[in-house]
């Protein structure tokens, strides 16, 4: 489906393996992940290929809790991530379309790849998010969260 992914690029004041450690080490990814104002409680990430993810996202007054389950299908250290993306429960159990609203057979599962670029001490950054449409709130989402660990690593 044409225009069906979110795009940011960013070139981070930072170096590219600490920008990589923000993507793969779960108290990092918490310190930035999400909107404005949002927290996330748990954040477990095994960062090997084939490996599990579960992000809780919390709303700043803690009435709604949305969780994110994954798998990471690619890492070339300092280079290239890719990982799945699903709403689920608590357990990692993805939902299916018809609980999120959508026709019955729809994939839920969603694909982001983030892509990094040694700049000498500074870092681009390309994160595609395919399933997530450019104008969509989850891009909105995506959005204030890359503007939030720019911001971490600017100090």
């Amino acid at each position: 489906m044409d225009g069906n992914w979110t795009v940011i690029e960013k070139v981070l004041d930072a170096p590219v393996d600490v920008v990589w450690k923000l993507w793969t080490d779960g108290a990092e990814f918490a310190k930035w992940y999400g909107p404005e104002g949002f927290t996330i409680p748990v954040a477990d990430m095994d960062a090997t290929v084939g490996g599990k993810r579960l992000i809780c996202m919390e709303s700043p007054d803690g009435s709604m809790k949305m969780w994110f389950a994954g798998e990471f299908r690619e890492l070339v250290p300092n280079e290239r991530l890719v990982y799945t993306d699903v709403m689920a429960d608590e357990n990692g159990t993805p939902k299916s379309a018809a609980e999120m609203g959508m026709p019955e057979g729809h994939d839920m599962t969603t694909e982001v790849v983030v892509e990094l670029e040694d700049l000498g001490g500074k870092t681009k950054m390309v994160m595609t998010h395919v399933g997530v449409p450019a104008d969509s709130p989850g891009a909105g989402g995506w959005t204030q969260a890359i503007d939030k660990l720019t911001a971490l690593v600017a100090g």
